[in-house]
């Protein structure tokens, strides 16, 4: 049964929600891809399905627009698939579960994934319709933006005519996005040691001490509101245990993408008889420090401690101890603010993934600068830190920033329709996060983007919302710019 059906506008809300039914979080692209495929293929129009399930669908132009120059639409297929602990959806294999409340849509239980599935929403309507007359549409809708741009990275755009491009990523109306940062994916793995299996472990209990009711949020937009990162925080944690007992540590895992600030964080520990009400204490108090810390910007921290089950078999205290030094002399956050556009951060990086293995202490950033050589810097100082602790480190996904236009003619047409609209100019923005307009502009020669999207909030995480006015209004406008 259709949840969205009689919100307007129709046939956007119509796609979105088809899309939400498809489980497309990055990585697992290959149901939305061929649902887009076969889009294209039951309305007869050009489209192209390249290797890594990137799509190219183009409209020709209709009666009356065919000497208008090319438009060219872009957003991406994939999404950041978060859920609540104690949700039950499978989000590799089952679609979400959307509702509306207050005039917004979320997802039970999930992340809603409107970034970019309105984006996508949008692309299809246009496609679809028979009763607005437009130019020439150039759809591109890229795979695993959210991990590093390989879709744009890897895309092949040489048959495409039109010179302007229309971005539908970002998540706030009114605001059109000019430039943004660039990045990359940071790994780093730690290497840590068993215990000898001769160690008697049978007077042993295990203790889990839990990081959460952090809000989290997107790497790069939320990056410079304070809010605490439970990867970070856990080990701060596990670091003043350790000064007081040894750290006998079975597992520890947090967060779930790069590029979302962790919201949760959990380590467990093999603890000798007696050692329990100590660890309570030193938790306790942590607790208390960080609580302190975060009043402001993550007042719903909360470090939780509590007795489980399982195999006690734990890595030894030094080279946890040695592993977790290396977490805390690695950066993480904000490390520079622009100097040429107040409020603006200029180079951060964010310890999105950590995990426990044989294989060592896996940590997984994403690495941002609006300047390379300074995101370049970044990454030669993790790495000189990683090494000098016997860790192994690479780096992937590099992606160059996307710079702001001096002449636009595109900028400035849709400026001055959105004017015309509101009675009011819309903001110009640079912004700290990726888009894949730095990317796609390095293939398209004169390439003149532009940015806008509806509200979203929350994105990346399971609080995420869309408003549907806003989803409306971006409509209206986009048919504007696309049909004066």
């Amino acid at each position: 049964m259709s949840v969205l059906s009689g919100i307007e506008p129709k046939q956007v809300f119509t796609f979105f929600e088809e899309i939400c039914q498809i489980p497309h979080g990055s990585g697992n692209v290959d149901g939305i891809s061929e649902y887009l495929l076969q889009f294209a293929r039951k309305r007869h129009l050009f489209c192209i399905q390249d290797k890594l399930k990137n799509i190219i669908i183009i409209k020709e132009a209709s009666a009356g627009y065919e000497g208008e120059e090319p438009y060219i639409l872009q957003g991406h297929m994939d999404m950041v698939a978060v859920k609540e602990p104690d949700c039950d959806i499978d989000m590799v294999k089952e679609g979400l579960r959307l509702r509306t409340a207050d005039g917004r849509i979320y997802a039970e239980g999930t992340s809603l994934g409107g970034d970019d599935g309105i984006g996508v929403a949008y692309c299809l309507a246009l496609l679809d319709t028979q009763e607005i007359e437009l130019p020439r549409l150039e759809v591109i809708l890229t795979v695993d933006e959210e991990t590093g741009m390989e879709g744009a990275t890897g895309i092949d755009l040489s048959m495409l005519q039109g010179r302007r491009m229309i971005n539908l990523d970002q998540e706030e109306e009114g605001i059109f996005i000019t430039s943004c940062a660039g990045g990359a994916r940071v790994d780093v793995v730690i290497p840590v040691e068993k215990a000898q299996s001769s160690i008697r472990t049978d007077d042993m209990q295990l203790m889990e001490i839990k990081v959460t009711g952090l809000l989290g949020g997107h790497s790069g937009m939320e990056i410079n509101k304070g809010r605490g990162n439970a990867n970070c925080l856990l080990g701060e944690v596990l670091r003043a245990v350790g000064e007081h007992m040894p750290l006998r540590l079975v597992n520890m895992q947090g967060g779930v993408a790069d590029n979302a600030i962790a919201k949760e964080s959990m380590a467990v520990l093999a603890m000798k008889a007696g050692e329990e009400k100590e660890l309570e204490a030193i938790v306790k108090e942590q607790e208390s420090s960080i609580r302190q810390s975060l009043q402001e910007t993550d007042p719903g921290v909360k470090v939780v401690c509590r007795t489980v089950s399982g195999e006690k078999v734990f890595y030894t205290p030094e080279s946890i101890r040695s592993a977790l030094d290396c977490l805390g002399e690695l950066p993480n956050g904000v490390i520079a603010m622009s100097k040429d556009v107040e409020g603006l951060v200029e180079t951060s990086l964010n310890l999105g993934i950590l995990a426990l293995s044989d294989e060592g202490l896996r940590l997984q950033y994403a690495v941002r600068s609006s300047v390379d050589c300074e995101k370049e810097a970044l990454c030669r100082q993790m790495t000189e830190i990683a090494q000098k602790a016997g860790a192994q480190i690479s780096i992937r996904g590099r992606y160059p920033g996307w710079a702001y236009r001096k002449e636009s003619p595109l900028r400035d047409k849709m400026v001055r329709i959105y004017e015309n609209m509101y009675g009011r100019k819309p903001m110009l923005e640079a912004i700290h996060a990726g888009l894949e307009c730095g990317i796609l502009s390095g293939k398209i020669e004169g390439l003149d983007c532009v940015c806008i999207g509806p509200d979203l909030y929350d994105v990346h995480t399971t609080g995420e919302q869309m408003d549907i006015a806003s989803v409306g209004r971006v409509w209206e406008y986009l048919l504007a710019v696309l049909t004066q």
